[in-house]
């Protein structure tokens, strides 16, 4: 009796059976290189939303598993999820998907828009979704570029990318495999400054996470050193002493022989004289090419620009009737005076009757105002 199974033996055994047909547990070698990947991922995290906000944002890694993907949002806060899909090209077209809680995606879409990510919006419409889309893919943009230098120098880009907010009760990262499908998750809290943490997932196909952990291995490995050249073959014929040199008798050198050239032919004096150049001087239009004639009828656009400004998309949306815009030029200084985008003169705006005139006070040169036609 005691060689038999106990009912406990027996599902432990079923158990491990139905792992390893899903893909096997990941080795202590490849998580530690997803590891490498999820530091990538948490540094991009930290610089572009820095960037976005202004401010000081910490990233902690937290843990990396391996799970049934029906299971992995449980640990989202909220009840929707936003998740952003790509492609991965370079690796075969791997997919990846990044995705947060609606309250992330609100606090990444406020940030966009030049918010303070303090007073949030109650739900996520369309323009936050898409203000959260385009934080998400420079993010992406950023870790793929770090991590093609850990893959050996693979070109990594997104492709196919797409975004959308779900119930967390009926989404799946990936659809187009079994719900109890294992796949690979690495979890961040993403905390800015004056803001409560949120969380950040990375998630791929358990498939697709050991492949990437592969190249990486593969990429980070020593290279080996060259063998030695073979030894000489048994049946190759042993080298031979060199013989002796012998030295022949010095033979007496036979004085050169006298060559015969032909007569050259007699042509007519040449005449020599010193070069004679033309003296330099000052063109009426220095730098401009002799057929400028040909192109003086050729309409252009003439642009007069008051000033400029830089303005976050927030501020833009923010303009409305009474908005006041302030440029970069202060008051009473010429305005520009442009030609199909290319500065030519400076000038002073004047009223010509009733329509708005430029009074020219300064042009740059002929010949750069030429050049800056592009002739």
């Amino acid at each position: 009796m005691d060689e038999f199974l106990n009912q406990d033996e027996i599902n432990a055994l079923l158990s491990g059976a139905q792992d390893s047909s899903s893909g096997g547990s990941l080795s202590s070698e490849d998580a530690s290189m997803l590891g490498e990947v999820m530091n990538i991922i948490s540094g991009a995290t930290s610089n572009v939303v820095g960037m976005l906000a202004g401010r000081d944002v910490s990233v902690e890694i937290g843990e990396q598993s391996e799970l049934p993907q029906n299971t992995i949002g449980e640990g989202i806060e909220g009840t929707k999820v936003f998740d952003y899909t790509m492609d991965i090209s370079g690796m075969d077209s791997a997919p990846g998907r990044l995705y947060t809680s609606e309250r992330g995606a609100l606090i990444l879409a406020d940030l966009m828009m030049g918010g303070d990510a303090k007073e949030l919006a109650p739900e996520a419409n369309d323009l936050y979704l898409s203000a959260a889309q385009e934080g998400l893919s420079q993010l992406i943009g950023s870790a793929l570029t770090s991590l093609s230098g850990l893959m050996g120098g693979v070109r990594l880009s997104a492709e196919n990318t797409t975004s959308s907010l779900d119930d967390i009760e009926t989404w799946r990262p990936f659809p187009e495999r079994a719900e109890d499908a294992h796949v690979w998750v690495g979890r961040m809290s993403v905390t800015v400054e004056g803001v409560d943490p949120f969380a950040m997932n990375f998630s791929m196909p358990l498939d697709n996470a050991e492949a990437m952990a592969a190249t990486i291995r593969a990429a980070m490995a020593p290279e080996e050193p060259e063998s030695a050249p073979a030894a000489t073959s048994a049946s190759a014929p042993a080298p031979q002493p060199a013989a002796a040199p012998q030295y022949a008798a010095p033979v007496a050198a036979a004085p050169p022989q006298q060559v015969a050239l032909p007569p050259r032919p007699q042509g007519p004096p040449v005449d020599a004289r010193p070069v004679e150049f033309a003296q330099l001087g000052n063109a009426n239009y220095a730098g401009a090419p002799g057929n400028i004639d040909l192109i003086v009828d050729i309409p252009v656009r003439v642009t007069v620009e008051l000033g400029r400004t830089r303005k976050t998309i927030g501020e833009v949306l923010a303009l409305g009737p009474g908005s006041v815009v302030e440029l970069n030029k202060m008051a009473g200084e010429p305005v520009d005076v442009l030609v199909n985008g290319k500065l030519i003169a400076r000038g002073e705006v004047v009223v010509i009757d009733e329509s708005f005139g430029i009074r020219v006070t300064e042009v740059v040169s002929k010949a750069e105002r030429i050049r800056s036609m592009g002739v």
